[in-house]
């Protein structure tokens, strides 16, 4: 069944119709285009994968490192990492992969990258305190303190808090096909000079970091609404994203963008109304507009889009989106809901 898993998940990275695997390790390997990209930022380095798991990292890396050592605490993940490296079904012309027992609190080896990828599941979920993690954030930063190194975290973790946790590199958010996909803290020692933040968007091979710049204005809708990549919204450069592609904010304190023009690629929403979010006046508009699959999107404003498009039992056969949100702020705020055509439709 795992393996049946795998082949869509690691689709391009191996031959996994023999590997070995434990449901919790399949769940967090990484996204095959996720690791790939890690290794292209890695590429003729020595890396060791002090948490190795089962060998998916080390398979991604296996064709663009100089040297590669994996290494884990668990013997079981040890065995089946080695089973999986060897005549398990990784043959890219990749050169052997040496792997030992080790606890990732003891470092094992010298002069090479330290990749680690603590544990975030357990038996009761997901961890969401990066001190629960297995080993514990806090302690992998201490210990690695000084040394090049690359962690991968949960996609949601508080930047804040890493910082307060002795982190001092950059923090990448990755997404691919729209989903927000990891967290990676990047050291210093392997960060671009000035960069904090980068959102990194593979769908689109688009990159973003908080050194680009941002004079991104403020104005009212222009013929599309653009909601942003994830990866954008979650490292904080909505403002970068905007002035990069001509668009400007709704308001300040919110991730939509707007402009007359799409950017490549990107999926927008074209203006067809504005209206107070009222319930009767939103009916009446879409009903007008034969309005039947109806998408929500909020931001900004406390309002359940499952619930309300109940509500407005759309029951035309024209696909509409509705944008949602909060403009300006204090007395002066307002709800505005801006009927739209996806650019899928338009």
């Amino acid at each position: 069944m795992l393996r049946r898993k795998a082949r869509t998940k690691l689709a391009g990275l191996a031959d996994v119709s023999n590997w070995l695997f434990t449901d919790e390790a399949l769940q967090q390997a990484t996204a095959v285009e996720v690791a790939r990209h890690r290794a292209r930022r890695l590429a003729g380095a020595k890396v060791h994968d002090a948490t190795c798991s089962v060998g998916t990292e080390l398979a991604a890396l296996r064709s663009s490192a100089s040297d590669l050592v994996g290494s884990d605490i668990d013997e079981v993940r040890l065995a089946m990492a080695r089973h999986n490296l060897g005549d398990g079904g990784v043959h890219d012309g990749g050169g052997n992969i040496a792997l030992c027992r080790a606890d990732a609190l003891r470092p094992v080896s010298r002069d090479a990258v330290v990749l680690l990828d603590p544990a975030r599941r357990s038996g009761a979920g997901r961890r969401f305190d990066p001190r629960g993690y297995l080993p514990p954030l806090d302690q992998l930063i201490e210990v690695y303190q000084g040394r090049p190194s690359v962690v991968k975290c949960a996609p949601g973790i508080g930047f804040d808090e890493v910082r307060k946790l002795g982190f001092d590199g950059e923090i990448e958010i990755t997404s691919y096909q729209g989903s927000v996909r990891e967290a990676c803290l990047w050291s210093p020692e392997l960060a671009e000079p000035g960069v904090r933040r980068r959102a990194t968007v593979l769908s689109r091979d688009e990159q973003l970091t908080d050194r680009d710049p941002d004079e991104c204005a403020v104005g009212p809708p222009g013929r599309w609404i653009v909601d942003p990549d994830g990866a954008v919204v979650r490292a904080g450069l909505v403002r970068h994203y905007g002035a990069r592609h001509g668009l400007w904010q709704l308001d300040p304190n919110i991730a939509y963008l707007t402009g007359d023009r799409l950017p490549q690629g990107v999926r927008g929403f074209e203006v067809l109304d504005a209206l107070p979010v009222r319930e009767k006046v939103l009916r009446q508009a879409l009903s007008g507009r034969d309005c039947g699959p109806l998408e929500i999107l909020v931001r900004g404003v406390d309002i359940d889009p499952d619930v309300l498009r109940r509500r407005l039992r759309p029951a035309g056969r024209t696909p509409l989106t509705v944008v949602i949100t909060r403009i300006g702020t204090g007395v002066a705020a307002r709800s505005t809901a801006f009927v739209c055509r996806s650019s899928e439709q338009a």
